[in-house]
C-alpha cells in the first residue's frame, strides 16, 4: 500500500528564531509571489513601484535588496539600470527565484558578508519585522552603505484612520489565514504574518529605531492608509 505524502506546515514564533524563520520561508517559497498578490488585493505591485521610486536607483549604482525572497523586488529595481543584488537567508526563496536575471546571494542581515561602504543604497521590504535582532540588522545596513547613501525600509505598519484600522486588524487575524489556505504552500506561515504585524512598532516608533541605529534624516510616508509605511534615511 502506497504511503500518502504529507506536507508539514512550518511557522515561526514571535521570538523569531532564525532557523524557524528561514524554514518557514522555505515552505512558502513555491507560491510566495502569487500568494502576496492575492492577500494584498494586488497592492503588492503598487508597493514595489513606491519602493523603487523611494530608492531612486540610478544607472551604475550598486543597490542591495535585503530579504529579497524570490527576487521580484530586485528585478523591479534593476529596471533602472542600477546593479542590484538580491540577498535573503532563505535558500528556498532564492531557489524559487533563480529564473530571474539578477545576482543572488544567501546572507544573514545581522552579519552581512560585504565590505564597509559597498552600496549606494540598501533596501529591505517586509523583512525587517522577521529579524530577531532588527537593530543589529539596521546597523549592518549602515555599515555596508557608502557615505551619502540611502536606506529604504518598506514594512507593514499601523493604519492611521481608526475605523479602517479596526477593519484591517479583523482581516489580518481572521480573513488572511483563510485566504492563505486557498493559495499558499504553507498557510500556517500567514498566521505568523498576522501576529507579527500586530506586534510590530508603528511608524513613529520604527523611525526612532532606525535613527538610533545611526541613520540620519529619517522620514516616512504611508501607503494604502498606513497598511505599509516607507521609511527612508541617509548615511552621513
Amino acid at each position: 500500500m502506497a504511503k500518502t505524502e504529507r506536507r508539514e506546515s512550518v511557522r515561526a514564533s514571535l521570538d523569531k528564531q532564525p532557523h524557524e524563520v528561514a524554514s518557514m520561508f522555505d515552505g512558502v517559497a513555491k507560491r510566495y509571489d502569487i500568494t502576496n498578490t492575492v492577500i494584498s488585493g494586488g497592492q503588492d505591485r503598487y508597493w514595489r513601484w513606491a519602493v523603487r521610486k523611494a530608492v531612486a536607483p540610478r544607472p551604475g549604482e550598486r543597490v542591495l535588496d535585503l530579504a529579497a525572497g524570490t527576487g521580484v523586488s530586485t528585478s523591479d529595481l534593476a529596471k533602472t539600470g542600477a546593479w542590484c543584488l538580491a540577498a535573503d537567508f532563505s535558500k528556498g526563496m532564492l531557489q524559487a527565484g533563480k529564473h530571474r536575471n539578477v545576482p543572488m546571494v544567501a546572507a544573514d542581515a545581522t552579519a552581512l558578508p560585504f565590505a564597509d561602504d559597498s552600496f549606494d543604497a540598501v533596501t529591505i521590504s517586509y523583512g525587517l519585522r522577521n529579524i530577531s535582532e532588527s537593530e543589529q540588522a539596521l546597523r549592518e545596513m549602515l555599515r555596508v552603505t557608502k557615505p551619502g547613501g540611502r536606506l529604504v525600509v518598506a514594512e507593514f505598519s499601523t493604519p492611521v484612520v481608526p475605523v479602517f484600522k479596526t477593519v484591517y486588524m479583523e482581516y489580518l487575524m481572521k480573513a488572511l489565514p483563510q485566504v492563505a489556505r486557498a493559495v499558499s504552500s504553507n498557510p500556517d506561515a500567514y498566521v505568523y504574518l498576522a501576529e507579527s504585524i500586530r506586534a510590530w512598532p508603528n511608524q513613529r516608533q520604527l523611525a526612532v529605531r532606525i535613527t538610533e541605529a545611526g541613520w540620519s534624516s529619517v522620514q516616512w510616508r504611508n501607503l494604502t492608509g498606513g497598511i505599509v509605511a516607507l521609511h527612508r534615511g541617509y548615511k552621513l
